[in-house]
């Protein structure tokens, strides 16, 4: 299967700084890929890079057999790139239905197909952004990345202070997304134990620089892979 995702040898950073040194990454669909590291190892670089906001010095980045290495933040959206950044960015004077609208492409992802994924947004389809909770505008912000129909979803720290019934429904929407077909994703999370059982991949950043690319099976056998990059024994992966 040829890869949905394929990052080559990139160089990317801010202003003169270079935080990802020599980056090669490759994503097949269907595959879920936890991004794991300490704080400021590069995985929100990484993230940032594929969207298309940072300094890139060389390399490449192809979506789909596509370069979309010259391509803008919004052009590269279009192309396939769904991100859920950290502060989640959705619209908070729109309601949860134009938050949708507002970026929706044509593809098999409709708002009605976000509604079965997550009823909670359904119910609230008329409320504004402002008026949710945590978990529902993280839910929101999920299913308007859906919207775009991306072949590749990007989610940085998607279950950072929610509650655990919340984190729990999110990780098992994120697997049913990612399975369904056509699409892959890259998740950044702080808990590693919470993502093993998510994720068919586990890599890992030290430096700007992946020094771990495993099955996460492997990881639930031999936590010192963990303790080594890490500093944890299966609990928190700062």
């Amino acid at each position: 299967m040829s890869d949905l995702l394929a990052i080559d040898s990139l160089r990317a950073g801010y202003g003169e700084a270079v935080v990802l040194p020599k980056m090669t990454l490759r994503l097949a669909e269907g595959q879920v890929v936890a991004l794991l590291g300490r704080n400021g190892t590069g995985k929100t670089t990484l993230i940032n890079s594929i969207v298309g906001v940072t300094r890139r010095f060389a390399g490449s980045i192809a979506l789909a057999g596509t370069d979309v290495t010259a391509m803008r933040p919004d052009q590269r959206a279009r192309a396939g790139i769904g991100w859920v950044p950290q502060e989640r960015n959705i619209f908070r004077s729109l309601t949860v239905e134009e938050n949708m609208t507002a970026v929706a492409q044509p593809g098999p992802w409709t708002i009605e197909k976000v509604y079965e994924m997550f009823p909670r947004l359904k119910e609230r389809r008329s409320n504004f952004g402002n008026q949710l909770s945590g978990g529902e505008q993280q839910m929101l912000a999920i299913g308007r990345a859906l919207t775009l129909n991306p072949k590749v979803l990007l989610l940085d720290e998607p279950t950072e202070g929610l509650a655990p019934i919340i984190v729990e429904e999110l990780l098992k929407a994120i697997g049913a997304i990612t399975r369904s077909g056509g699409i892959c994703s890259i998740i950044v999370e702080q808990n590693a134990q919470k993502i093993l059982g998510l994720a068919d991949r586990v890599v890992i950043l030290e430096r700007g620089t992946i020094v771990h690319d495993a099955p996460s099976a492997a990881l639930k056998t031999d936590p010192t892979v963990l303790e080594r990059h890490l500093g944890v024994a299966g609990a928190r992966a700062h």
